[in-house]
């Protein structure tokens, strides 16, 4: 992915001609270290394609350099990004190095800011998701590259400083998992950068963790910490108890003293704390606890006594996922406080104002220490930096990190991705943009918010029924572009116990739309409901469906806030079966797996035994079978870790667990079985994507060059394998034909080339205007896979591919040696096939072999030094060969244009001949130059010989008089002035730039070949013949009468030029 647009003319030639190498290079095959086990790399020849969007995720940690304005580091559920430019461009910096996605925390040394620390796990964990870590990651170049330092199983970490002077010296708060009790929580300290770790400050238990830690800027062996004592379950979160407190070290962190009393509460839940820079002494504490104890408390004297100074609701709502307070550094009044507003207090934190940012739910903040106006926040949208204190921000649109919950497509061509991003809106993304790469014009927000399923009918994606939290569901009217609630009790329940819900919805509650008639609609709560009118009206087709445990439906925070908002006891996974429209399964986030087969009368509860209260992710009916079904499940909301999918081959009765070959602690989201092969099943983990071949009894690694991240849902549309993700939006795998090819015997053949799926070539629009920040298309033509069972010795033998028509002549060919033509030319051009062992992709752009190249020669709109691409074949049946010293392997390969074009064979056939004819003249007038270059060299060579001897003033006037008229005949065809993008606007084209420009324009002529182009082919085509006339002359005549010798005693050998 680019963070620039790329620039390019209109015309598709000279756009391919730009693009050629790109189009034509080997994809990069390095796959992320992601830490899976068994991982291999035989499939990586096959590439996934970040399709955006470009609009920021949540981002729980950020930093700076005091010395540098300009740098800044984000930590999001994506892993760590970089940005050298104040926040215009980011780049992650963690990818390849980390385990596992979330950043939690994040600190640069002040001596030595090459010096970098990341704890993963983030802290404000909701309960939608797990994001855990696996320890600390440190950098010693600025980010460059990441070493894993320790503390694997903290889980989640709240907090990380590097001591101000001796960048050895770190201390950790380690906050832990949310799901379960587990040792190690507490703070951590290094000495040696690392290398060894102890636990200076163990917790009262098991469930309590080290939320924020501080060191006192003017004495950094002053230290304060919270400690944090809570546990989520499914149903509630429980912030506070016994082992929330403040502690305090005066010693480096070495030993430690639990500030309580004399102002505190005796007891609360999360807490922040921030010692002032500008005021030695001054401590804030912003604590959750009973009402008429929460709020911001002040102490003026090291934290020995407390005061507090403001009860406002507003600055402590939410503890769980805020609490976060920050001293200005110069300002003693000033203070900071992130919530879902930003807000700022100048009076010491009496009172509090609203600061404006791109996006509310802000949970990080780095103020420069020597320009407290200075500053990058992180938030639920992204991280913006600011140089004015707050009045203005960079943007977040730059950072591709949104965090996605299912995905779905249509059937469009191209087709677009829908999902709902977290903390943003509802969208659908186009899978290719028509101006060259993918935009935010290629986006389209659609009804419902930022959690919902979006369901559709994909061959008329008119109405889109979109969810949002609490049962709320909408339809979407593309045509008036207007969206109405469709709920069937319209309520909306924020505050309201779930059991006194007429309806309890999950937050991701699902919504389907029929695959055998678009008008029904689903919509899951705890029952299931239907309707048939686009929501006009509803119909429970279902009894509960759940457990439904009441004492599970009560206030869902404790024992200080409440939290109405994630509900339990709800239905969260639902499919039809492709097989028959009677037949729906249903899945609860309580552990219950049920089955109709009447269409709602009655219903079976065909759950898998012993799998508990885990929560039915994903239910995957198999296309090929309708007695095998597959079912995603998760039990990490009950601290377990560990992978579960079962699969049934006899409609519920009998189950299997199927997940070897996934690591163990890598709990799965989904399971998706692929409608062309059966039993070729595609698996998204917390880490990342796997596959299997046999109907899931083995898995294996398939990461290609995916991050470390959620892969939250899946869907095959098409050839493709469409991925939604939690912190790195929207994937496409292109292509997966090996896959659905792909055999065990395979990798034992020397040479193996796969079938290619059919190839299309796509209508490009301009790419003038673009925005600054888009994805890359997926490269055009067509994708042709082949599989090598060692990397061979290109010595010895060479690799080449060829692309036959119909009529079995040779219309391109590439080779692993890069062999040029004359000059570069046909044949050739410098790219060489990919020859690794494993799975080896090229994109073929669909063209001829290039044309002659002349070097040195500047032709404007085609590639620095390289040849100018051939034209583009038409649809129709083709054949692709590749051969390996003695093995040849041919497979079909079909072409097809653009839907969107309309045309008839004989405009085809008409355009063809054309682009044909003027690209024979442009090639035969280079190879034309090229051979009286040759006549040219050699008459120069000789020439010197003759100025080496006496009396051959006659024979070197000759020698110059053929020379001159080489020079003037080429001088009719090419301008050798023009050198640049700039000054061939100051001279006259040679006939080489009107073909070139006439080639371009033809081959876009798809619908058919215009008056204009057909008048200026006629005329380049009369002005050629007159060039190739004047030729013909000049070499019947002046370079015949030259090497008929004119008296020379020179025994120089003939002449002997190209001929036409």
């Amino acid at each position: 992915m680019r963070p620039k647009a790329f620039r390019a003319t209109r015309s598709p030639l000279l756009i391919g001609s730009l693009l050629l190498a790109i189009l034509l290079s080997p994809m990069s095959t390095a796959a992320q270290d992601t830490g899976t086990d068994g991982a291999r790399d035989y499939f990586d020849g096959l590439q996934a394609r970040n399709i955006g969007p470009w609009r920021g995720g949540r981002v729980t940690t950020v930093a700076g350099v005091p010395g540098n304005p300009y740098v800044y580091y984000m930590g999001a559920t994506a892993g760590v990004w970089k940005t050298t430019n104040a926040g215009s461009d980011w780049v992650n910096v963690s990818d390849g190095f980390f385990r596992t996605a979330p950043a939690g925390a994040i600190d640069v040394s002040i001596s030595d800011p090459n010096v970098v620390v990341a704890g993963t796990g983030e802290s404000p964990f909701r309960g939608v998701m797990s994001a855990q870590g696996d320890g600390v990651y440190k950098s010693t170049d600025a980010g460059r590259t990441w070493k894993h330092i320790g503390l694997e199983n903290s889980r989640q970490i709240g907090s990380v400083k590097i001591h101000p002077t001796d960048p050895d010296t770190i201390w950790v708060a380690v906050q832990g998992g949310a799901w379960a009790p587990h040792e190690g929580r507490g703070v951590w300290k290094t000495t040696d950068g690392g290398s060894n770790w102890r636990q200076v400050l163990t917790t009262d238990n098991d469930t309590t963790g080290a939320v924020d830690l501080k060191y006192d800027p003017s004495n950094p062996r002053i230290l304060y910490v919270t400690l944090w004592d809570m546990q989520r379950q499914a149903w509630e979160i429980r912030s506070g108890g016994p082992g929330s407190s403040l502690y305090k070290s005066a010693d480096g962190g070495e030993t430690w003293k639990r500030i309580a009393g004399n102002g505190l509460p005796e007891a609360f839940g999360k807490a922040g704390v921030a010692p002032s820079p500008a005021k030695p002494g001054r401590v804030w504490a912003l604590i959750e606890a009973e009402e008429e104890d929460a709020g911001l408390y002040r102490s003026e004297d090291f934290g020995e006594s407390w005061t507090r100074v403001n009860s406002d609701p507003l600055i402590r709502s939410r503890a769980w996922y805020y609490m976060h307070i920050h001293a200005d550094p110069r300002d003693e009044e000033t203070v900071y406080v992130l919530n879902a507003p930003f807000m700022k207090s100048v009076d010491g934190g009496k009172t509090f104002e609203r600061v404006g940012v791109p996006h509310g739910d802000v949970h990080a903040l780095w103020i420069n220490p020597d320009h407290p106006k200075w500053m990058i926040n992180g938030n639920d949208g992204g991280a913006n930096v600011s140089f004015d204190g707050g009045t203005t921000w960079s943007t977040q649109h730059n950072q591709p990190t949104g965090q996605f919950y299912r995905v779905n497509t249509d059937n469009q061509r191209p087709y677009r991705v829908y999902g709902a991003q977290q903390d943003n809106s509802t969208l659908a993304v186009s899978s290719r943009g028509y101006d060259g790469s993918i935009g935010r014009e290629d986006y389209e927000v659609l009804g419902g918010c930022e959690n919902g399923y979006m369901a559709l009918n994909p061959d008329n994606p008119r109405y889109i029924y979109s969810g949002c939290y609490l049962g709320l569901i909408e339809e979407y009217d593309r045509e008036t572009k207007t969206a109405r609630s469709i709920q069937a009790y319209e309520e909306f329940g924020i505050g309201v116990q779930p059991k006194d819900a007429r309806y309890r919805a999950n937050w991701n509650a699902p919504i389907l739309v029929s695959q055998h008639d678009p008008e029904v609609i689903y919509h899951a709560t705890h029952v299931l409901l239907k309707s048939t009118d686009r929501g006009f009206n509803w119909t429970e087709v279902s009894p509960d469906l759940t457990r439904n445990e009441a004492d599970k439906q009560g206030k869902m925070g404790r024992p200080y806030s409440n939290e109405n908002i994630e509900v339990y006891n709800t239905i969260f996974a639902l499919a039809e079966s492709p097989h028959d429209a009677s037949t729906l399964w249903a899945g609860s986030d309580d552990g219950l797996v049920h089955v109709t087969t009447d269409a709602g009368t009655n219903w079976r509860n065909v759950t898998p035994r012993g799998i508990g209260r885990a929560m039915i992710n994903a239910i995957e009916i198999s296309p090929h079978d309708p007695e095998t079904v597959y079912v995603a499940v998760h039990k990490f909301k009950s601290g377990d870790d560990t992978p579960y999918i079962y699969r049934t081959d006899d409609n519920g009765k009998r189950w299997s667990r199927i997940t070897g070959g996934i690591p163990e602690n890598e709990y799965v989201r989904v399971v998706r079985e692929d409608p062309q092969r059966p039993g070729l099943l595609y698996a998204g983990t917390e880490r990342g994507l796997h596959v299997s071949f046999d109907r899931g009894e083995s898995w294996q690694s398939l990461q290609l060059n995916l991050p470390a991240v959620p892969v939250t849902d899946l869907k095959v549309q098409d050839n493709d394998l469409v991925l939604s993700t939690q912190g790195r939006g929207f994937w496409i795998v292109d292509d997966i034909t090996p896959l659905r090819q792909w055999s065990a015997s395979d990798e034992e053949a020397d040479v193996f080339l796969y079938t290619p799926a059919v190839a299309y070539r796509w209508a490009n629009g301009n790419s003038f205007g673009k925005p600054e920040y888009t994805s890359p298309n997926v490269p055009d033509g067509a994708l042709l896979y082949f599989a090598l069972a060692t990397e061979p010795d290109l010595e010895a033998e060479t690799l080449k591919l060829e692309i036959l028509g119909a009529d079995g002549a040779v219309l391109r060919t590439l080779t692993s040696d890069a062999k040029a033509g004359p000059a570069g030319g046909k044949g050739g051009n410098g790219y060489a096939l990919p020859a690794r062992r494993g799975i080896n992709r090229v994109a073929w752009d669909l063209k001829v072999d290039p044309v002659t190249r002349v070097p040195g020669l500047y032709q404007f709109g085609a590639p620095a030094g390289g040849a100018i691409p051939g034209y583009t074949l038409p649809p129709g049946d083709y054949t692709v060969r590749l051969s390996l010293g003695d093995t040849v392997h041919e497979q079909p390969l079909t072409l097809r244009w653009d839907p969107v074009f309309e045309y008839t064979q004989s405009t085809v056939d008409t355009q063809q001949e054309y682009l044909r004819r003027a690209f024979d003249m442009l090639d035969e007038l280079y190879r034309s130059v090229l051979s009286l270059q040759t006549v040219k060299q050699q008459v120069e060579a000789r020439i010197g010989i003759l100025e080496t001897m006496e009396e051959q003033d006659e024979a070197i006037d000759r020698a110059q008089s053929l020379i001159d008229a080489i020079e003037a005949w080429e001088s009719t065809v090419i301008n050798r002035k023009r050198s640049n993008g700039q000054n061939v606007l100051a001279y006259e084209p040679g006939l080489n730039f009107k073909l070139f420009t006439l080639i371009s324009s033809l081959d876009d002529a798809m619908q058919g070949v215009t008056m204009g182009q057909r008048d200026r082919f006629d005329d380049l085509e009369r002005d050629w013949r007159s060039a190739m006339a004047a030729r013909d002359g000049l070499l019947d005549t002046e370079v015949a009468d030259f090497n008929a010798g004119g008296g020379s005693t020179l025994l120089v050998p003939p002449l002997h030029p190209l001929t036409n």
